[in-house]
């Protein structure tokens, strides 16, 4: 139950875009070859250090809003369904962990001009292979091309509405994303409605929107006051719009219905089936009655509404606190769990009947898990981050190869150095983060994800996140 950020004394970070996606070591001696970083494994060396290798990644950008964010969702857009030509934009909402409670706010924004380029994993054949300069000049224009779209600078928008108390987690609704969640520390769960500020970042495509320095007061659209404390679980209904399921560290979950006057009701009387604290809520991708929630006490719960207030299914899930859940939208007897101890498992809800519905279990983190989330667009794939200042992604399809294994370090002329005990699904590693804290998919654009941490926002995709080959990592 890891969820803290350190606040910082003063809103002004420095940055360190320079560093992020850390992955590899190397010093200064150019004989040396760069190896894949290993976090509470590997130790710098006197004049080694942590580099970024671009070409594991067809984009990386970093930013930050001000003050740390605990918590944000991508909000979707009208830019259309499926996105795959650079440059990029993204819209989210985040909510602040500022040092004094009247300090935080909502912020709502836009970055655009998203640059970057697909990258080829296996690198091309140069004039050292075969003897000839005839493609030299292709060449020398794709990487100036490549460095060009590199040099590209995002542009960030960024809109302040005033929020009472830190956000401990913030979700936009699915089916009117301008209508968003938020779950304060003071114990109250507040519903907004930024359509004019979603609009005006809409409307410009200049380098700043009013907006970015000032902080706006607006009154929320319902905010409830039931819960008897603080607490960071709530999700959106996929399937029916405006209800929704909050938690909190009291063990209750709450159920919210719209209403025909655009308001929302409240259950006053909670789901209770814990035994601690609720950390999560997840809505089922494909069942409107049904959700399921995770705990500090080790269990994961499955909820039907329709069944009354104690839980359908009680899974002890982990030895320790589970923190974080996620119901895969494309294959939706899969659900995902990640715990305290740094372990996640994937089960097979079909199986729950079963002595045992675990269909995937991994131990690769050693440090609490606080976030996870399956692709939008693998039903497969599915991405992690973990207080160990990692961001991994998994593909649950992969198994060992060692010939297409041999045959890539062939063709790669042995770049790659990855250790040999890593799990044949790991297949990327970020980092240069500092205390992660949630990621999410782009549903939008295939291959994206965001994440937060103390020291800002990270916007990546993976130059292999469509690829069946060895786990590459950002070295």
């Amino acid at each position: 139950m890891v969820r803290s950020l350190k606040r910082p004394k003063k809103s002004k970070q420095k940055d360190k875009s320079s560093k992020k996606g850390e992955g590899s070591s190397s010093n200064s001696q150019p004989s040396v070859a760069a190896k894949v970083w290993q976090p509470g494994v590997d130790k710098l060396e006197e004049g080694e250090e942590l580099q970024c290798d671009p070409s594991a990644y067809n984009s990386l950008h970093a930013f930050h809003i001000g003050w740390p964010c605990l918590s944000f969702d991508v909000v979707k857009d009208s830019l259309g369904l499926v996105r795959t030509e650079f440059p990029h934009t993204v819209y989210c909402v985040a909510g602040t962990q500022a040092e004094k409670a009247s300090w935080n706010y909502i912020g709502i924004f836009k970055v655009l001009n998203i640059s970057g380029k697909k990258r080829e994993l296996v690198p091309k054949k140069t004039d050292d292979d075969d003897g000839s300069d005839m493609d030299s000049d292709d060449s020398d224009s794709d990487e100036e091309e490549e460095e060009e779209a590199g040099s590209r600078t995002p542009v960030l928008q960024l809109r302040k509405v005033s929020h009472n108390g830190c956000v401990n987690r913030i979700r936009a609704m699915r089916q009117n994303p301008h209508i968003c969640a938020s779950w304060a520390d003071s114990g109250h769960v507040q519903l907004w409605d930024f359509t004019s500020h979603l609009n005006a970042l809409g409307q410009s495509d200049t380098e700043s929107v009013n907006g970015a320095t000032t902080v706006s007061n607006q009154a929320p659209l319902y905010k409830f006051t039931g819960h008897k404390d603080e607490g960071y679980a709530i999700d959106w209904s996929p399937l029916v719009a405006g209800r929704l399921v909050s938690g909190d560290c009291r063990n209750n979950i709450h159920l919210w219905e719209p209403t025909s006057d655009s308001t929302w009701n409240v259950d006053p009387k909670p789901f209770v089936g814990h035994s601690a604290s609720v950390e999560d809520l997840q809505w089922s991708p494909t069942e409107p009655f049904v959700f399921a929630s995770c705990s500090v006490d080790g269990n994961v719960a499955i909820w039907d509404i329709r069944l009354g207030k104690s839980p359908a299914v009680l899974i002890k899930a982990h030895k320790a606190d589970v923190n974080v859940i996620t119901w895969n939208s494309l294959a939706s007897c899969m659900l995902a769990s990640g715990s305290d101890d740094g372990t996640f498992s994937i089960r097979d809800l079909r199986l729950l009947k079963e002595e045992d519905s675990v269909v995937a279990h991994f131990d690769y983190h050693k440090h609490p898990i606080t976030s996870i989330e399956w692709s939008p667009h693998e039903a497969s794939t599915l991405a992690v981050s973990s207080s160990d200042n990692q961001l991994t992604i998994w593909d649950l399809s992969l198994e060992r190869d060692e010939e297409e294994e041999a045959e890539f370090k062939a063709s790669t002329k042995e770049q790659v150095n990855a250790p040999n005990d890593l799990p044949p699904q790991l297949l990327f590693v970020h980092q240069g983060q500092k205390d992660l804290k949630e990621i999410h998919w782009h549903s939008q654009i295939p291959g994206m994800l965001m994440s937060t941490a103390a020291d800002g926002f990270n916007i990546l995709m993976p130059s292999n996140i469509e690829n069946s080959l060895p786990p590459a990592n950002s070295a």
